[in-house]
């Protein structure tokens, strides 16, 4: 019998991958998607927490999403430059809210999360970051 050491030494989290479809108007393409790490969720977050008056923590999650969606999607490549062009848009930002309806944005985000063992929502993430 493997122990859980030599199961997680020859399972590292950087190879894991998934194939998703994130919605019925999409169902004929496949995303390929990669799993965060733990080093990679703390980073995403703290960029998207700021501390607002009286000390209150706000959490941008549109922010977030997109940093998840961006370093995360494997497949469509979201920055390549002839895809870019031809939407005439000018960062990948832009072309992710311009070719993806918001419930999709969404849910690849939360496919991303869910895949990188996170089993809530984005928004019960951002109550997570924000503690």
């Amino acid at each position: 019998m493997v122990s859980l050491l030599e199961f997680l030494a020859d399972n590292p989290i950087d190879d894991l991958t998934d194939e998703i479809v994130i919605s019925q108007r999409l169902r004929d393409f496949k995303f390929t998607i990669k799993a965060m790490t733990g080093q990679e969720f703390d980073k995403y977050s703290k960029a998207c927490r700021k501390i607002g008056k009286k000390g209150k923590v706000d959490f941008d999650s549109a922010r977030f999403n997109m940093m998840v969606i961006l370093n995360h999607t494997v497949e469509p490549d979201f920055r390549n430059v002839k895809a870019l062009d031809k939407a005439k848009c000018q960062t990948p930002e832009d072309f992710i809210n311009k070719t993806l309806m918001a419930g999709e944005i969404a849910e690849l985000a939360q496919a991303i999360s869910r895949l990188s063992g996170f089993d809530q929502d984005i928004s019960g993430l951002a109550d997570e970051v924000k503690n």
